[in-house]
């Protein structure tokens, strides 16, 4: 059983440095032509379902694997979603060091109330699906707490950057997880 977590392609807010929560922000251009990019890599595997946030620049991202991977069935799950930012989501870095120089924002969701939903999310789709290969589309913090997660924190949450449009593959094999690779875009990938 493999599970590829892709994160969205680019926003305008990606672009922009703007720290992206729980906005619906719509993929731009460059972001739709990475995860059309990623669908050339995909394509050559099998896969039985894709599981999305509901945001729409993950939703836009599911939807352009869909099209391309015929006869496959898109499941939105809340679970999913990227971690509330509170006060700081919209605003770019330097916008945060000005109106929260003690680096605390308000209204962040907790790392660990949003690594327990997204860990907790993950295992339910592999008992559910289970023997079967399965796509989450989701977000840079939210695919970061299940990375650290699984791997005792050595990497994902406060450790690792990930790219826009890149892929995470994890195997399960007799119900143990392995990361096969993170955090690789398609110009990485040898196919």
């Amino acid at each position: 059983m493999q599970i590829c977590l892709v994160r969205h392609g680019e926003t305008e807010w990606n672009n922009l440095g703007k720290l992206q929560g729980r906005e619906d922000i719509p993929l731009n251009m460059v972001g739709i032509n990475q995860i059309k990019d990623t669908v050339n890599y995909l394509k050559g595997f099998s896969w039985d379902i894709i599981i999305t946030s509901p945001l729409l620049r993950a939703k836009e991202s599911a939807e352009i694997i869909a099209k391309e991977i015929i006869d496959i069935k898109i499941v939105e799950d809340d679970d999913f979603k990227e971690r509330d930012y509170g006060k700081a989501s919209g605003m770019t870095s330097e916008e945060r060091k000005l109106h929260f120089p003690d680096g605390k924002w308000t209204g962040v969701e907790p790392s660990e109330q949003l690594r327990n939903r997204t860990v907790k999310a993950l295992l339910k789709y592999i008992n559910e699906y289970k023997g079967k290969n399965i796509i989450i589309v989701s977000h840079g913090a939210a695919i970061n707490s299940i990375l650290a997660h699984f791997s005792k924190d050595e990497i994902g949450t406060g450790k690792t950057t990930l790219k826009n449009a890149c892929m995470t593959l994890i195997e399960v094999i007799d119900n143990e997880l392995k990361i096969i690779f993170y955090n690789k875009t398609v110009e990485e990938m040898n196919f």
